[in-house]
This record gives C-alpha cells, structure tokens and sequence, in this order.
C-alpha cells in the first residue's frame, strides 16, 4: 500500500500540495483495511512525502521534503523516470563525496581493495560497452571505491545510491569502441593512482569520471526526446508487482554489492 501511494505521489498522480482523497475513497480504491491504509500512510509521512493535518487531511509534501536517500523513495523517483535536473543533483552528491573517498582509498588502500578495482577496469574492458555486464562492471568498481575509503559513512552513501548509479551507468554506457575504450582507462587511472598512494591524482581521476558520466547521461536524455528518461524501458531484475489502482513500471529491488572477482 505504502509503495501504490509512493509511486502515485512521486509520478504527480497525487502532486505536490495536494491533499490525498478522504479515507472511504481510498479504502474503496485499493481495497485494503482501514489499519493498511492508515500504516502507509504513517510510513509515507516518515519518508517525509506526506504530512496529516488536523481539519484539512493528509497533503503532498513538496519534492525538496522527501528523504531521496531513502531506498524505497529513490526507487519510486527512478520508476517514474531520470531528467537533467535527477542527474545533476545525483552527480553533485556523487562530487561531493566520491572525489574524496578515492583519495582516502589512496591513503588506506589494501592490496585487496586494489585486486578489486583492478579486476573491475579488466570487466569493463571486456565487455563491450553496450553490453549490461559493463555497467555491471562500472557500478562495482565505484561501490569498490568506497570501500576502499575506509569510511563507513562513505560506504553507506554508496550503498544508499547504488540503485540510481545501477541505472545511470546503464543508461550512459559507451555507445562506441572509442568511448568504451577512454571509460574504462579513466577507470584505470583512479585504481592506478590509488594503487600508487596518491591521493590528488586519485581525486582528479574521480572527478573526471564523475563529469564524463553526466555528459554522457545528459546526451541520453536527449536522445530520448522528451523527459523523463525512460527508466523502465532499461534492462533491470525482477521486478515488484504493480500497485493495485496505480499502473507503474516494473519496480527495483533491494540493492546487492556485486563485487569484480
């Protein structure tokens, strides 16, 4: 029930400001309990989506309110489909925060941590870059790297953000052998300079990748010719059942590391 009144929220079914149907409607409409109703939407209100006012009802809670870091909220924003504006706060975030996770793994790297990223710039180069085991390969090395960092905080961001990197990188995959070949020696160059213990060549290198990426994912959105990107049209796994009420697309499940080994 949480996941019909999260996907309808987030794909503008319920917009912003909006205030949800009274109750009758809603239990007629999805056929659940009065009990099923009232804990989603007390779920919705934890995740910061909606917000129960005495003598109004329950409203929409502006976008800029929801905890995106939340798994659940940002597999239903990925449902409903990736714009400029997903892909620039995402690689914001991603400099933020990657850049310097590569230059504490430079510091704090095992010969492990290396084996590993080593083995995920061999996957990439591999596979062509169409291929999903590239992207596969890509999404690995960059949860391998905060990892390496060392730091927890670093590792949880990662695995919070490991479903919207799954499909961004699936989405700006190299199209050609040159792009695929200049993707995964940038790759080289972050595992070589954390490998070497320096910390500055490894942020640098990061930094470029993480660039590179929102070019490439922006030129997708425009390839597609309208926003939303279609992210349901990408290859995914098994997906969850469609709400009862709310046509979506197939939904994501939990994220697992998926190591290059």
């Amino acid at each position: 029930m949480a996941r019909a009144l999260g996907t309808g929220i987030v794909s503008g079914h319920f917009p912003d400001g909006a205030v949800l149907p009274g109750e009758p409607v809603l239990l007629a409409r999805f056929g659940v309990s009065r009990t099923v109703l009232r804990e989603a939407i007390k779920t919705l209100s934890g995740k910061g989506m909606l917000e129960a006012r005495t003598r109004v009802g329950t409203r929409v809670r502006e976008r800029a309110a929801w905890n995106l870091f939340d798994r659940d909220v940002l597999a239903w924003t990925l449902e409903a489909g990736i714009d400029r504006r997903f892909l620039r706060d995402l690689a914001e975030i991603r400099l933020a925060i990657e850049p310097a996770a590569a230059a504490l793994a430079a510091e704090r790297r095992t010969d492990a941590d290396v084996d590993t990223l080593d083995a995920c710039v061999a996957a990439m180069r591999e596979a062509p870059g169409l291929d999903p085991a590239f992207a596969s390969a890509d999404l690995a090395f960059h949860l391998a790297l905060a990892d390496a960092s060392g730091n927890v905080f670093m590792h949880s961001v990662g695995a919070v953000t490991e479903t919207a990197l799954d499909v961004v990188f699936r989405m700006s995959r190299p199209t050609d052998p040159e792009a695929h070949e200049t993707s995964w020696r940038a790759h080289a160059a972050i595992a070589a300079a954390i490998r070497a213990g320096d910390p500055a060549a490894a942020a640098r290198a990061t930094e470029a990748v993480v660039r590179d990426g929102l070019r490439n994912g922006a030129a997708a959105v425009e390839a597609a010719g309208s926003a939303p990107y279609p992210c349901a049209g990408l290859p995914s796994p098994a997906g969850l059942p469609s709400p009862a009420g709310l046509p979506s697309p197939a939904g994501l499940p939990s994220p697992v590391r998926r190591p290059c080994r």
